[in-house]
């Protein structure tokens, strides 16, 4: 899989626990690898290990947007701009495999996919706040 199949998945992940519990979500994922039968074993370590480390960082991530959205906080945001989001942030802040612009094309990318007609300009607004 490229990097932007993963990290629909990942963001797909990202969105269920608008709507699980933390404790549940491991066996969510078990439940979503079984369906997805294209993966590869290294496809679905690096969904895991990505989820896992944004999971790990939700408190400093949701204060980063709730810092830089302007007139919003993360309780009132759309689940699907807020999951793209919160993977994007992620990507800007720590990891250093992604580059920051690819970041943001990709996050915008996915609201174009998933969100409503505001989603992508409502991401790049805010990641680019972010990213400055």
């Amino acid at each position: 899989m490229v990097r932007t199949e993963l990290r629909e998945h990942i963001f797909k992940m990202l969105f269920q626990i608008e709507f699980n519990t933390l404790e549940e979500m491991p066996k969510h994922l078990e439940l979503y690898f079984e369906e997805l039968t294209s993966a590869k074993e290294k496809d679905k370590e690096y969904i895991q290990k990505k989820l896992e480390a944004v999971i790990e960082k939700l408190e400093e991530i949701d204060a980063i947007l709730n810092e830089k959205a302007t007139g919003w906080k993360t309780s009132r945001m759309n689940k699907v701009d807020l999951a793209i989001l919160r993977l994007a942030v992620y990507e800007i802040k720590w990891d250093d495999d992604v580059p920051v612009k690819v970041a943001i094309n990709e996050a915008v990318e996915l609201a174009k996919k998933f969100s409503g007609e505001e989603g992508p300009a409502f991401v790049n607004g805010v990641l680019a706040k972010i990213a400055d």
